[in-house]
């Protein structure tokens, strides 16, 4: 059975803020892709102690955006928790717009 439900916003603490701007990227920057592009797979190799993702796309200002997350939720909001952020490498972003021009 396929459940969907309606992402209602993100979960931030200080342990998530601290590591997602380690890299330089505005917590502003990293919400933004979930509204934008995105593109969106299940990080398998990181997956042991929960669910985590990966989302990829650019930011506002063009750069190519790598973010891990997970879902967090009670029956109320399911929410993204974003675990680490930064701005992708020159050969993923090549990666990245070679599969967005197919």
């Amino acid at each position: 059975m396929l459940m969907l439900w309606k992402v209602a916003g993100f979960d931030w603490d200080l342990g998530n803020r601290a590591k997602c701007t380690k890299h330089g990227v505005p917590l502003a920057a990293i919400e933004a892709l979930f509204h934008g592009d995105v593109r969106i797979a299940p990080d398998a190799k990181h997956s042991v102690a929960e669910l985590r993702f990966i989302a990829v796309g650019r930011s506002a200002q063009g750069r190519g955006l790598f973010v891990a997350f997970t879902f967090r939720g009670t029956d109320d909001a399911l929410l993204i928790r974003p675990v680490s952020a930064r701005y992708m490498h020159r050969k993923e972003l090549e990666a990245y717009e070679k599969s967005t021009q197919a």
